[in-house]
């Protein structure tokens, strides 16, 4: 057979104008549809420039672009917060490159993350030497990436545990995830946190007192687990259960094929459900104004209370949603990432 006559065919790129005229302009209808929605997009981008040239009040920004960031934070002691900030950007740029090049040091991408995270929290928080924060002076952004961060370290490997838990073979050890987990997502998370404000210390001894700030991260961290138990316990579900019975008769211990075999592959199945569920904890942290911790959105609620500044709601919002958006995309974007190199696929 000639190899010729294999090859897909080849569909000829097509110029803007003629792409516009095959899909756009193809019918009287379709043209007039056109028309309206250009003229309803150009009103409002005309719009919204008009108002942000014009109209907007920007020095709301420029006057607290500290607050929104760090806070309360002491500013003689910023250079730590800048030292915490770097120690994540090199981390961040070490997974990257090792995914972008497909490094054999893929493998210490954990590693790095499990070392840099007691460094970030040394530097912020103190001690060990340093002069120690009060976390009643973490506000703004550098308290969202705190307890989102943390949130999450601690959320991954509860929702696993939860997941294999909930396939496990005794029957107590299943119906207690279960239940748990049915309990958990049956109740909204803020409710969730207020308990963890209220009755968290009633369960803990007298001597262990857990601020606010770890109180808040103990309920995002206990309401996401539930949440993600679910997505790995469907990554679990496509395993073929022949290569876990083809494990096992190799003499693969149970710890072992789930580590090596079952894991691997549930995780890299479900990458797209994993990351969803941590952008939702990043901005569930939103809620944690509502129980008196000065967030990002905490933060901008007090600075909308500055008298020079009552009124402007949509400039510090519009800035507010942007710094979400950029961090939330960013996951976004990774996550795209680690799936074409995982799936062999160019970037």
């Amino acid at each position: 057979m000639d190899s010729k006559a294999e090859l897909p065919p080849v569909t000829p790129k097509l110029s803007p104008w003629i792409w516009a005229r095959k899909n756009l302009f193809n019918t009287w209808y379709n043209s007039i549809l056109t028309v309206i929605c250009l003229g309803l997009i150009y009103q409002l981008v005309g719009g919204l420039l008009h108002w942000a040239i014009a109209l907007a009040d920007w020095q709301v920004i420029g006057v607290n672009w500290r607050l929104f960031l760090v806070g309360r934070y002491p500013p003689q002691l910023y250079w730590r917060v800048g030292i915490a900030t770097g120690v994540i950007v090199a981390a961040a740029a070490f997974s990257f490159g090792t995914i972008r090049w497909r490094s054999r040091w893929v493998q210490w991408i954990p590693l790095a993350w499990i070392l840099a995270f007691p460094v970030i929290l040394w530097f912020i928080g103190g001690g060990f030497g340093l002069r120690q924060v009060q976390t009643q002076l973490w506000n703004g952004l550098l308290l969202t990436l705190v307890t989102a961060i943390v949130s999450i370290v601690l959320s991954f490997p509860a929702g696993v545990l939860l997941a294999l838990g909930r396939q496990s073979s005794l029957p107590v050890l299943r119906w207690l995830c279960i239940l748990y987990i049915e309990i958990v997502r049956g109740l909204p998370l803020i409710g969730i946190l207020f308990m963890a404000q209220v009755m968290l210390p009633l369960f803990l001894p007298v001597e262990m007192r857990l601020d606010r700030v770890m109180r808040a991260i103990a309920g995002l961290s206990l309401f996401s687990a539930a949440y993600m138990a679910e997505n790995v316990r469907g990554g679990l579900q496509s395993v073929p259960r022949g290569q876990i019975e083809a494990a096992k008769a190799l003499g693969l211990a149970t710890p072992w094929v789930i580590l090596l075999i079952v894991l691997p592959q549930a995780l890299r199945a479900v990458i797209p459900a994993i990351v969803g569920q941590f952008i939702g904890l990043f901005k569930d942290t939103s809620l944690l104004a509502l129980v008196g911790l000065v967030e990002l959105t905490g933060m901008a609620r007090s600075i909308l209370a500055q008298p020079e500044f009552i009124g402007d709601y949509a400039e510090v919002y519009i800035f507010v949603g942007l710094i979400y958006w950029i961090f939330c995309y960013g996951m976004s974007l990774a996550s795209r990432r680690l799936e074409q190199k995982l799936a062999g696929g160019k970037s």
